[in-house]
């Protein structure tokens, strides 16, 4: 079986660094807010090409805080694209603020920046673009769009890691340094995973470093002070060593993921499958290699039958999911992000993947449709 991820792999490349970082903390017994979490936040914030990183428990806790820290809640609004992970949308709400959906773009499933505007009332206080499947989001047009109307902009970058985008100067600056905060996730299967959940959020902003910090760690200024409500939700030692180690085995990670995903492409377009559009902008990491196609779940259990594994990223847009049903969205609202939830199909994609799998797997989806 050719797996979505194969995290075995993986671990066998990294296997005695890895064993020798976790025994580091085993041996220092620095298990909360340790070293290595804070090595992990200024070699992922110098990275990210940003001031600060505040390790969190999850990507999901990145975005709790983030919204927190902005004094977003009750009454106010965040937009939001309608096709992405639950998170992006239910954190906005389980902190009482409205997360108002936008359409996406046809050829990358990316929020439509055009499509922003007409959603901002009195309400609106953020714009929360995802980079999704690790390809950035056209960010000066959101960007401006989020000066114009004195916008809070945070991006939503748990499957971006490392992905770039080109200035007009004609320079490349990693996704994370364009917004006033970006979340990241680091799940396991992310391109920059942990053993376990973990997260962070990068700022260049002193006084919201501050305040993430008070709120990821029980709004404690020293031991039993604590200045303010928050919440616990900090990033472990033992996955802050973890994710050093990967930290340094990053960017070799994506580029053969973007060598992968080129075959993949190269292959699917001799044989016309309709494959994610890269933008000129763009340099994706390729978190997610997606396909758009016809009789999508046929084909999901064909390649199940001749062991290959492929996943749905994502097959109900989230006005269509009940958790959001109150806020009244009905089907047909986003023809675009409802069409390609019924085609998408996610295929392996992980740097260890071999080019013979590839060829095997694109040969198996061209023998279907023949």
């Amino acid at each position: 079986m050719i797996p979505l991820v194969d995290l075995k792999r993986q671990y066998l490349s990294i296997q005695k660094d890895v064993e020798r970082a976790i025994q580091n903390v085993l041996s220092k017994t620095d298990f909360i807010l340790g070293e290595d979490v804070h090595a992990f936040e200024k070699e992922f914030s110098q990275y990210c090409g940003v001031r600060y990183a505040i390790g969190v428990d999850s990507g999901t806790s990145a975005l709790e805080l983030a919204f927190h820290a902005l004094g977003i809640g009750a009454g106010d609004e965040v937009i939001v694209p309608v096709f992405t992970f639950y998170a992006s949308a239910s954190t906005i709400a389980t902190g009482g603020a409205k997360p108002v959906f936008a359409e996406v773009e046809e050829d990358t499933a990316n929020i439509d920046p055009d499509k922003i505007e007409s959603l901002i009332t009195k309400k609106t206080k953020a714009i929360l673009p995802v980079h999704l499947f690790g390809q950035p989001v056209h960010i000066a047009k959101i960007s401006a769009i989020a000066v114009q109307h004195k916008l809070h902009l945070i991006e939503d970058a748990a499957q971006a890691h490392g992905a770039e985008i080109k200035m007009q100067n004609g320079e490349w600056k990693k996704v994370g340094s364009f917004g006033e905060m970006a979340c990241f996730s680091f799940y396991p299967g992310k391109n920059l995973g942990a053993y376990g959940d973990g997260g962070m959020v990068v700022t260049n902003s002193e006084d919201l470093n501050y305040q993430l910090r008070l709120l990821r760690d029980c709004g404690r200024t020293e031991k039993y002070k604590h200045d303010v409500l928050a919440y616990n939700c900090r990033l472990d030692t033992l996955q802050a060593a973890v994710l050093r180690v990967k930290l340094k085995k990053l960017e070799s990670w994506n580029e053969l993921r973007r060598s992968n995903s080129n075959l993949y492409d190269k292959l699917f377009n001799a044989i016309g499958i309709k494959t994610i559009k890269i933008k000129d902008f763009a340099l994706p990491v390729r978190h997610v290699y997606a396909i758009r196609v016809k009789k999508r779940d046929e084909l999901a259990q064909y390649l199940k039958e001749n062991g290959v594994a492929s996943g749905v990223h994502y097959p109900i847009p989230l006005h269509l999911q009940k958790a959001f049903s109150p806020l009244g969205y009905k089907k047909g609202d986003f023809p675009v992000a409802e069409k390609i939830s019924e085609e998408i199909l996610s295929l392996p994609i992980f740097p260890e993947l071999q080019s013979a799998e590839i060829e095997r797997i694109a040969d198996l989806i061209k023998k279907f449709y023949d």
